[in-house]
């Protein structure tokens, strides 16, 4: 097919457009993980028959599955359970015909649901393959210069793949890939690179049968037009609801324009093709997730693009961002000196307006086009120009958006600066071997501090923080000191001394109350060591004396605490507390914690500068949080706090280190989040992406307020910063609250929201019910219980296909309830729970079984089926199941004509089995079942299909007979003959394999004949029939003799084996033995090398000699049904037979015969003369021939002697016979 052929189906394709970029690379901005989907893909007996026989394949991508789920059409659904856990699975389809064309897609069975389907499959009718996939790989950019992977997804393996482009005929690039993807690579992008590809498969071996071409794509290249310019009406800042306007206006006529927003590459694709250089893309109804950065482009005919135009921020907000203003180079300018105020803010495009406080208009304006560097500039300034200034958006247009709090900036205007303040810390009084520190204070950033002894004029101390730390040895720190200060702007105008400060108290000599408190000290020491040696001996005691109650034990340390608590109250030593405090954050809460030493004490906190107690507390335990609801500029200052006894007389502590309180200026939080859920197993990769439209900054990672990790400002590009931090592996004890901030020199970033990191499988799960149930009408409330193991738990529920946890709770029980308040259709989806502990890591349980929780004011159908089979002998076990997409929900089953159910399964099992053993005509009948709720429901509830179960062996078995005959070639026409022995029957057609009946007839004869037109491959098979009266139904004969069905143009091929072996022997014969799977056939041999077959046979067995070497080759063998003797079955395998053939094998076969005869002979004469020198050997003769019998007995007698020495030599008969005479015996 050419592409003047795709142009005119160009209407009912879906046209990609796909333009992408190296802005990627230039903005920081990294590639989105999709989840990773299953494969899915078709295998067919290709080259032969490649429609005839379909299978499609499912597998999952990274792990087993228990289940599989096969889509077609988006209506209809195959289920496929594996006997055990597997990678992929496959669904049998069969011959392709119009019925089972269409579209394809597949799923996989996870812990928390249903998998992503995959790529959709589409099957046509016969006579094409699938149309391919088309697509360009995200990590590659058609961009000048770059390199480009396209992508094309064939469904089936060894496929060629062609690559075609709009006015080419002959394909550009083709792939032969071993897989079912081919990737086309266009190296070093140029403008003849453009245009409109797509990509098209075709069998290797049949290069006629071609697929259905693919989408196409068009590839633009970027950079040969100048840039367009982007704007937003009436502006880049809007309110949820509001319309907005985006003009993408270019200085050429007639090109088409197109819209991308950078946080979804994929959905916002937008192209308008105007008249004019311009095109405006409309939003009627703004929604928050439509804010983000936009950029457009244009394009000619030619696919030739401009560049890509500068970005523009849209902001969707109920409430504008925050300004904050700096002066520079100080907030303190001397009388005629020049100033400029920093406005800064996080949107772009926008005019910013100057206020001071007193006035109503503003004093300056920076429109659009002058905020390059976002300043007001003051020149000569004077007193008049004094004041608190603030700044603030200037909109030019109507917008319902709320305006919140700017910070302010104090410009002080003086010839020199304003005199510093001076204090002492912790009194103006020394102790004994204790050091003042006097403290400078001024509400502007200083260069240096100057401290100045009055005695002494040329004695001076210079510091940058203030803080003067002073010592009383010899008596020198009793003096009167003042301080002064200068700043950057004018390092060299000091300011005008602070009011002086007087120090007194001792100077190195004893006292009588310093005497008197060391003597106290003493005595408390010594009475605190006798305290330890009586503790100690108590404990040897107790142990000596083997006493295990510890009462007297604890009896003595508490008589102990309670001695030094109260030599501690008596001697007026309350040791002083420690405080603390978050960095605070003008308009929030602060907390200032207070901890003490001791409990059942009284804290005060103080303020420096103000008399009396800020905050007073009683306080549960040994710590006290005061709290300063707004922190404002008048908050700020040094606190301490004090701890004393409730009764009085007051027994105080010592104050507590002085912490200094200061507003700093600080940058809006940033945007904190993981890639992907917070709630993770062990061993998972998290990432957490820290984010801020600020420039140039640096990051830190906190772990429950505690640093762990930073960032440095070189890691971020030019644009909006951003910090990844990721943890490889996670452990249980990673688990936390993390949190991050980011920082330039000077200023930071207030605190991110906090991200709860669980790590999971630590705690046994727990278990999720739905309440009332999983079923909910549309605009009602349910509520999910989580029921944990431990109390005391944090609880967390999350929804299948959200990345964070819907909601949070805290609960001192085992158990948390989750409100799903006023329910929609989008609630629907599967839900589970997790708990998990926060003060050890936050270590998590497993994930609970997922619930599906359905909204809908009507119950699903379920689906009624039997096992093994519907039709079941008499006295056998059958099970029926009744099944449906809703768990947690009993189910009741129903029989037609009782008005009572039969069994009622309970909501605890998802099983839904309604075992039924031993059966019998009591239990014969139709069958239908329902959803049974344990909950009072207006929802509706649908019956489940109708099963008729059949029981057999009451009745004699019919016949069962195919017509035209057992072999059928695919798309020919078959009937099935089922012949009972009754009248006014009907008949059942069965298949193995099938839980149902195929089909039932009630004909009026004793026969049903049961049609199957245009037969599949999938129709081979086992079938068989039974058939039962009408005026007795389901109460069935016994089953028919099974028939075997084959569909094929060719009856299988047969196995061909040798007898004995097939190795020719010497005078032996082998037997060939041809065996098929069909009977009433007739076989024929065949001999490579003979035209015509060479041995005809009905029992298959050929019997093969060697005579003259003619048996050796290879053989194979077929069959014909007798009944159809014009079809053969396919050859089978080649069976080789070897052996001696040949006249040099006769020879040396003749050869061997006479070597063998001799060999024989002369065995044979060997063995005749061995046995005549046997004969001889016991007989002994002599040379004499007068020799008697009695000599020949003695000589008889030695040889058994010489023979047998172990012979008792004592016998009667040696005795009498006296000596023995020694005769010659002849050798």
């Amino acid at each position: 097919m050419t592409l003047n052929r795709l142009g005119e189906r160009a209407a009912m394709l879906w046209t990609f457009t796909v333009l992408l970029f190296c802005i990627r690379l230039s903005l920081g901005m990294t590639s989105i993980v999709m989840q990773s989907q299953p494969e899915l893909w078709i295998e067919t007996n290709y080259p032969q028959t490649p429609w005839e026989n379909i299978t499609l394949w499912c597998k999952s991508p990274s792990r087993i599955s228990s289940k599989f789920l096969l889509l077609k059409d988006k209506t209809q659904m195959t289920w496929i359970r594996p006997s055990s856990k597997t990678f992929q699975v496959s669904f049998p389809i069969g011959a392709l015909t119009k019925s089972n064309a269409g579209l394809y897609r597949c799923c996989y069975w996870k812990e928390t649901g249903w998998s992503e389907p995959s790529k959709v499959l589409e099957l046509e009718a016969p006579g094409q393959l699938p149309k391919p996939i088309f697509w360009i790989q995200a990590e590659t950019y058609p961009l000048t210069g770059c390199n480009v992977n396209i992508l094309c997804h064939g469904w089936l393996q060894d496929l060629v793949f062609m690559l075609f482009k709009e006015g080419y005929a002959e394909p550009v690039d083709y792939q032969i890939p071993t897989g079912t993807v081919a990737i086309f690579s266009i190296a070093n992008m140029t403008p003849e690179s453009e245009g409109v590809y797509i990509c098209r498969t075709h069998i290797q071996m049949l290069p006629t049968l071609w697929s259905e071409p693919s989408n196409p794509l068009k590839l633009i290249v970027a950079g040969l037009y100048p840039k367009p310019t982007l704007t937003a009406y009436p502006g880049p800042i809007m309110a949820p609801g509001e319309s907005l306007n985006l003009r993408c206006q270019a200085p050429i006529y007639g090109m088409t324009f197109a819209l991308i927003r950078l946080e979804d590459l994929k959905k916002s694709f937008y192209r308008k093709r105007p008249i004019k250089n311009e095109a405006y893309f409309f939003f009627r109804a703004l929604k928050i997730h439509d804010a983000g950065h936009y950029l457009c482009f244009y394009y000619d005919e030619s696919y030739r693009g401009s560049l890509l135009s500068d970005i523009l921020k849209i902001w969707v907000t109920d409430t504008f961002p925050k300004t904050w203003l700096l002066a520079q180079p100080s907030p303190v300018v001397q009388m005629g000196q020049n100033v400029s105020l920093w406005c800064r803010g996080p949107v772009d495009g926008v005019g910013l307006a100057l206020y001071k406080k007193g006035e109503d208009k503003p004093l300056q304006l920076l429109d659009t086009t002058s905020i390059d560097d976002e300043s007001f500039f003051l020149n000569n300034v004077t007193y008049s120009d004094a004041g608190i200034y603030s700044c603030h958006y200037l909109l030019s247009w109507k917008t319902s958006i709320r305006m919140t709090s700017h910070n302010t900036v104090e410009l002080v205007v003086v010839d020199k600066p304003p005199k510093p303040s001076l204090s002492a810390w912790p009194s103006t009084m020394f102790k004994l071997r204790k050091a003042i520190t006097l403290q400078h204070r001024v509400p502007h950033p200083v260069l240096e501090f100057s401290l100045e002894w009055e005695e002494r004029a040329t004695f001076q101390k210079f510091l940058v923080d203030g803080d003067f730390i002073i010592s009383n040895a010899e008596g020198k720190g009793t003096e009167t000191y003042s301080c002064s200060y200068r700043i950057e702007a004018h390092p060299n105008i000091w300011s005008d001394r602070s009011e002086p400060l007087k120090l007194m108290g001792p100077a190195g000599f004893l006292t009588w109350n310093y005497i008197l408190n060391e003597a106290i000290r003493l005595s408390l020491i010594m009475q605190l060591v006798a305290l330890l040696l009586v503790v100690l001996w108590i404990r040897w005691k107790c142990r000596r004396l083997r006493i295990r109650e510890a009462w007297l034990l604890g009896t003595a340390q508490g008589v102990t605490m309670l001695f030094i608590v109260t030599a501690l109250l008596c001697c007026d030593i309350l040791p002083k507390p420690v405080i603390s405090a978050s960095p605070p954050i003008r308009g929030q809460k602060l907390q200032i914690r207070c901890k003490g030493w001791l409990a059942g004490m009284e804290f005060v906190l103080y303020k420096e500068g103000v008399q009396e107690p800020v905050q007073q507390l009683h306080a549960v335990g040994r710590e006290a949080f005061f709290t300063i609801q707004r922190m404002e500029d008048k908050d700020e200052g040094n606190y301490s706090c004090r701890t004393h006894t409730e009764k009085r007389p007051f027994k105080w502590s010592e104050p507590s280190d002085p912490m200094e309180l200061v507003i700093k200026e600080m940058y809006p939080k940033p945007f904190f989040k993981t890639w992907a859920s917070p709630v993770v197993t062990p061993g998972a990769r998290v990432t957490f992406n820290c984010s801020t439209p600020q420039q140039h900054m640096s990051f830190i990672l906190y772990k429950d307020g505690s640093e762990i990790a930073s960032s440095d400002r070189s890691w971020a590009s030019p644009g909006a910063s951003a910090a990844h931090f990721l943890i490889i592996s996670v452990g249980t004890g990673d688990g936390g609250n993390y949190s991050c901030r980011y920082y330039d020199f000077a200023i930071w970033s207030e605190p991110s929201d906090p991200v709860e990191l669980v790590v999971t499988e630590f705690y046994p799960k727990p278990t999720l019910l739905a309440h009332p149930g999983p079923v909910v009408l549309p605009g009602k409330n349910v509520t999910l219980r989580c029921q944990g193991a431990f109390q005391g738990m944090r609880f967390a529920l999350l929804q299948e296909g959200t990345q964070v946890p819907l909601q949070f709770q805290s609960t001192s029980g085992n158990s948390a309830d989750f409100l799903l308040h006023t329910v929609r259709a989008e609630d629907s989806g599967n839900y589970s729970c997790v708990y998990y502990e926060t003060t050890m890591s936050n270590r998590g349980s497993h994930l609970s079984k997922p619930i599906m929780i359905w909204v809908t004011d009507t119950f699903p159908k379920p689906w009624l089926f039997a096992e093994p089979s519907s039709v079941v002998p008499m006295g056998q076990n059958v099970t029926l199941w009744c099944q449906g997409p809703v768990h947690g929900v009993g189910y009741i089953l129903h029989k037609e004509r009782e008005t009572t159910s039969v069994q009622l399964w309970g909501s605890t099992s998802n099983d839904g089995a309604f075992p039924i053993t031993n059966i019998s005509g009591a239990n014969i009948g139709r069958y239908s079942c329902c959803y049974h709720p344990d909950w009072t429901s207006p929802i509706k509830i649908q019956p489940s299909n109708t099963l008729e179960l059949i029981v057999t062996g009451l009745l004699p078995k019919p016949s069962l007979l195919a017509q035209p005959g057992p072999i059928v070639a695919p798309g020919e026409n078959m009937t099935f003959q089922c012949q009972g022995e009754l009248p006014d029957s009907t008949f059942v057609l069965l298949k193995e394999g099938t839980q149902q009946p195929l089909e039932q007839q009630s004909p009026s004869g004793y026969r049903a004949d049961f049609w199957m037109p245009a037969v599949r491959g999938d129709d081979s098979g086992v079938y068989s029939c039974v058939y039962y009266l009408d005026s007795a139904p389901f109460a069935a004969s016994n089953h028919s003799d099974f028939l075997e069905i084959w569909v094929t143009d060719k009856p299988p091929k047969p196995s061909l084996s040798a007898w004995p072996s097939t190795m020719f022997k010497l005078g032996k014969d082998i037997t060939l033995q041809c065996r098929g799977p069909l009977p009433g056939v007739e076989f024929v041999l065949e001999h490579d090398g003979e035209e015509a077959p060479q041995q005809f046979s009905e029992d298959g067995d050929f019997v093969i000699n060697n005579v003259e070497g003619k048996g050796i080759g290879n053989y194979s063998c077929s069959y014909r049904l007798q009944a159809y003797p014009d079809i053969w079955s396919e050859p089978s395998d080649a069976l080789e037979l070897v052996g001696a053939a040949g006249p040099a094998a006769q020879e040396c076969t003749v050869g061997n015969i006479v070597r063998s005869s001799l060999i024989v002979v002369v065995v044979v004469a060997l063995g005749v003369v061995l046995a005549i020198e046997w004969k001889k050997w016991p007989r002994l003769r002599t040379r004499d021939s007068e020799t008697d019998g009695r000599d020949q007995t003695i000589a008889l007698e030695e040889c058994n002697q010489e023979g047998e020495p172990a012979t008792n030599t004592s016998s009667p008969s040696s005795v009498s016979q006296g000596t023995s005479v020694e005769l010659p015996v002849p050798v």
